[in-house]
């Protein structure tokens, strides 16, 4: 290899935009250094190659799996310019340095992720040669530029067409650090998938006589035996919960469409700690359903919520629950906002506002009120198949731990429900009680919710009694001055005792839609037969702690 010219190392499975950058390099002057497929694609488009096979003076074997894990490599990537040994050991060996590479790797995620992925096709696609290639030119980061994404191409050949050829120090480590980041997430994936695999349920799998896994997707367990979750900051944030704690905010590796995280705030003060979890809230709350709805959120927990024709009439109604508690908080909307839905929530004051889309009018009502943080989260067309993919897992910290569940991404259908009373809902009352399910679904434990005419009525939320819940959902429901009278009443947890059905009663609830399961469920269908209560079981808990 040429000792003196700049060397660029190409080796990539995702060939897009490659050909182009390529040539782009070979104009600058750079020699163009690949392997396989790459140096024919390269070859094809007309560029000058040098294959790796040449430089090694070693073919390409075992199918490909080895070809680049050679010292005429690696040393002209990890060799370093500033320590005359070093370069002597080039100079001595005929190795060149490799001042830039790019490099992606084989698509183990893509190939786990297809439907009935055999154990071997996984194990083929995991890159050896190229996580190797990356860590050295990413450890040498002072003296090579290495490129693991398409998405990086054009920033790099705009600096260096600027600076006759040569990166700096701040973009070729902000280049290594991207590096090995890469690589930390693919050797997760490995790692995660793998742990999962069941290897004694999975080796019948095959035909007689068959190698394990041959010819069928392995078993694989529901939890893996080492989780590596990747996160990604995308800010800091001023404080945590509480002024004295430190905070940043972070997205999955890949977010899922339509959830909060891929939010793109249009005005307004800078996220805090507390705006994010309340607004993850009420978004996760408002894209579950069909209808136009709205989502007031207060600490977490809905304190309106309504569904009507229009995103501003529902607000108007989401209001009527709780007023009190809804000043100074988060209010979010499933359809588009116009003008005079914005005009409406303007008169009040509101942290943060969400919906897929802002009228100009309704951007034009919120300019006058700059610290309002207005937030546009841009649903999928079919937002009620899309919202239970949203969150595939869910983590929470306890002490030097992890707690991780499948996320609750139960919907409930009227064809689901047992009416387990003499007395049947009528089916206005059976919308009404979906309704408040759907809504205690995402209201803290113990919860109560009074609905009525697709709106609440009375949220009950967090207390460690039911009955306490159930109280404070009526107190609430005074104190706005609506009537319970004829409410549909949710429960996400069974009644252990009929006391709690007989506080519903009391309250004025004319049916009730509860899991069931308890010892007493006799008892508590009783009380709702002597009370005249039409009341349904749902043969599901939603507990939210």
């Amino acid at each position: 290899m040429n000792t003196t010219a700049r060397n660029a190392l190409i080796s990539v499975s995702d060939k897009t935009g490659i050909a182009e950058f390529a040539a782009a390099l070979a104009a600058l002057g750079f020699r163009l250094l690949s392997t396989g497929g790459t140096a024919k694609l390269l070859k094809d488009a007309g560029l000058p190659v040098t294959e790796v096979a040449e430089v090694t003076r070693f073919p390409e074997m075992l199918d490909g799996r080895v070809k680049t894990l050679h010292p005429a490599i690696h040393g002209g990537l990890l060799a370093r310019r500033d320590t005359p040994a070093h370069m002597a050991a080039l100079q001595a060996h005929g190795i060149g340095a490799i001042d830039l590479a790019v490099i992606n790797l084989y698509p183990f995620e893509a190939t786990v992720a297809r439907p009935g992925c055999t154990l071997a096709e996984a194990i083929e696609n995991i890159d050896i040669g190229g996580p190797a290639m990356v860590r050295s030119a990413a450890k040498n980061w002072q003296d090579v530029a290495v490129l693991t994404h398409a998405s990086q191409y054009a920033a790099v050949l705009q600096e260096l067409r600027a600076s006759g050829g040569q990166l700096s120090a701040k973009t070729r480590f902000a280049l290594s650090v991207a590096a090995f980041n890469r690589v930390a997430q693919y050797d997760a994936a490995i790692s995660e998938w793998l742990s999962s695999v069941d290897f004694d349920a999975s080796q019948g799998q095959g035909e007689s006589g068959s190698a394990p896994f041959a010819q069928s997707a392995p078993v694989r367990a529901p939890f893996p035996a080492q989780a590596n979750p990747v996160f990604i900051k995308l800010q800091d944030l001023r404080y945590g919960e509480n002024p004295h704690q430190q905070a940043a905010f972070y997205r999955d590796l890949h977010p899922a469409p339509g959830t909060l995280a891929t939010a793109r705030q249009l005005q307004g003060k800078e996220l805090s700690y507390n705006n994010i979890a309340d607004a993850d809230a009420a978004w996760e709350c408002v894209r579950q359903f069909t209808q136009a709805a709205c989502v007031i959120v207060k600490h977490a927990n809905p304190c309106g919520v309504a569904v009507a024709p229009s995103a501003g009439q529902a607000y108007a109604k989401a209001l009527q629950t709780d007023p009190t508690s809804a000043f100074g908080g988060i209010i979010a909307f499933n359809r588009p906002l116009d003008g005079p839905a914005a005009e409406h929530v303007a008169r009040q004051f509101v942290e943060v506002l969400m919906a897929p889309a802002f009228t100009p009018e309704a951007l034009a009502v919120f300019a006058a009120k700059p610290n309002v943080r207005l937030l546009q989260i841009e649903l999928p067309a079919d937002t009620a198949q899309a919202a239970p993919a949203a969150r595939a897992l869910e983590y929470k910290r306890v002490g030097s731990g992890l707690l991780i569940q499948t996320a609750d991404q139960h919907r409930l259908q009227e064809t689901d429900l047992q009416v387990v009373t003499e007395k049947r809902p009528t089916p206005q009352q059976m919308q009404d009680l979906l309704f408040a399910w759907q809504v205690a679904q995402y209201v803290k434990s113990n919860a109560i919710v009074f609905c009525k005419d697709g709106m609440t009525v009375g949220v009950g939320a967090g207390q460690m009694s039911r009955l306490d819940s159930a109280r404070i959902a009526s107190i609430k429901a005074q104190n706005a001055g609506l009537s319970l009278t004829g409410a549909a009443a949710a429960s996400d947890a069974f009644f252990p005792f009929r006391d709690g059905l007989d506080v519903l009663a009391d309250a004025g609830a004319a049916c009730v839609i509860q899991p069931g399961g308890s010892i007493r469920d006799a008892e508590v269908i009783a009380a709702a037969n002597e009370r005249g209560i039409a009341m349904v079981f749902t043969g599901v808990r939603h507990f939210r702690h």
